[in-house]
């Protein structure tokens, strides 16, 4: 790793181990940090712990899940937004671009309307984010003419939108009394509801996808140039896109399939991480992965801490991400557009 890329690295490691310590030690019951050693030390094969049980019970059924949970998720949806930046050569783009998060979305209000219960409803988003993604690669093939990158975007905005339009449809139909609370619940993102069995389905597509990604990161960086000078590379541009919108995908759907919608880290996460180790995705993807972690758990944290109920965790997303949104498109107008090369 290149000697400049490396303090970078180490700080964005910085922030996920402080996000994981601030996540064990704060919240309705607190906890001491050598309590939360010696309770993770005796789950983990050593000595009894010693303390009572509403102690462990907190730190390895209730925070352990949520912890692992946010890294997940917030290291999944930053490395899928890098990947989705980079592929689109545009800074403005995030995981959701085509249709993945709006497409999960609906596939759990679909759960919620039949009553499903969870597993189905989280079955359900995975599925539908899939699928949303799928058909809009299938329609982008049909345009013949054209630049392929920015059809595939446009027709990801298209079926967005059908699919926001799905998800209002249901929420009219919905009991006003008992599901529309659910989906409104549910579409703002949480993880205050995390256990356990929860993190197979979530973690197993994260790690796949993410490796995937990981393991392309050298000739990500070729195809964030123009398809020509990357053909001209000698890179399979067509089988290369594919792979890396799949793998993004996965990560994407898995975790809104498991956290709901959490808007704009795939967006603002990535942005940090290019300020501290720079474009190169060998780098990059490391470090966004380290970040994103950490900015969920910080952002987790607050929303469960910060007032007498859980803040959905879309909407404090939303307080960061809208002034970042700002802040990029002010820049792009200056022209000002980082070079993704």
């Amino acid at each position: 790793m290149p000697r400049s890329a490396l303090p970078g690295t180490l700080l964005a490691l910085g922030v996920l181990l402080a996000g994981v310590a601030v996540a064990f030690l704060f919240g309705r019951f607190p906890v001491s940090l050598a309590d939360v050693a010696r309770v993770l030390w005796a789950q983990l094969g050593g000595p009894p712990s010693g303390l009572p049980q509403a102690v462990e019970a907190v730190v390895w059924q209730v925070r352990t899940p949520r912890v692992v949970a946010a890294v997940a998720v917030g290291a999944a949806l930053s490395v899928a937004g890098a990947a989705f930046q980079g592929l689109f050569r545009n800074p403005l783009v995030s995981p959701d671009i085509l249709g993945a998060s709006a497409g999960a979305a609906l596939g759990a209000v679909l759960g919620i309307y039949f009553s499903l219960g969870l597993l189905g409803i989280q079955a359900a988003a995975f599925v539908g984010g899939l699928l949303a993604v799928a058909l809009v690669y299938a329609l982008g093939g049909m345009v013949r003419g054209g630049e392929a990158v920015l059809t595939l975007l446009l027709t990801g905005i298209v079926i967005g939108a059908l699919l926001g339009a799905g998800i209002g449809l249901m929420k009219y139909l919905a009991d006003p009394y008992d599901q529309l609370p659910a989906m409104t619940f549910w579409l703002l993102g949480s993880l205050s509801r995390t256990s356990g069995a929860d993190l197979l389905p979530l973690l197993a597509p994260v790690v796949a996808g993410t490796a995937v990604l990981l393991a392309l990161r050298w000739k990500m960086n070729v195809m964030s140039l123009p398809d020509e000078e990357a053909r001209a590379l000698g890179a399979p541009t067509t089988l290369l896109r594919v792979a890396i919108v799949a793998a993004a995908t996965l990560v994407t759907s898995a975790s809104v399939a498991t956290a709901g919608i959490v808007g704009w880290v795939g967006l603002v996460v990535p942005h940090l991480a290019r300020f501290l180790v720079g474009p190169s995705f060998a780098r990059l993807l490391p470090a966004t992965a380290l970040l994103g972690g950490g900015f969920v758990l910080f952002i987790d944290t607050l929303a469960r801490t910060m007032a007498p109920v859980e803040v959905p965790l879309g909407v404090l997303t939303a307080v960061v991400g809208t002034p970042f949104f700002i802040g990029l498109l002010r820049s792009s107008q200056r022209g000002a557009r980082r070079d993704w090369s």
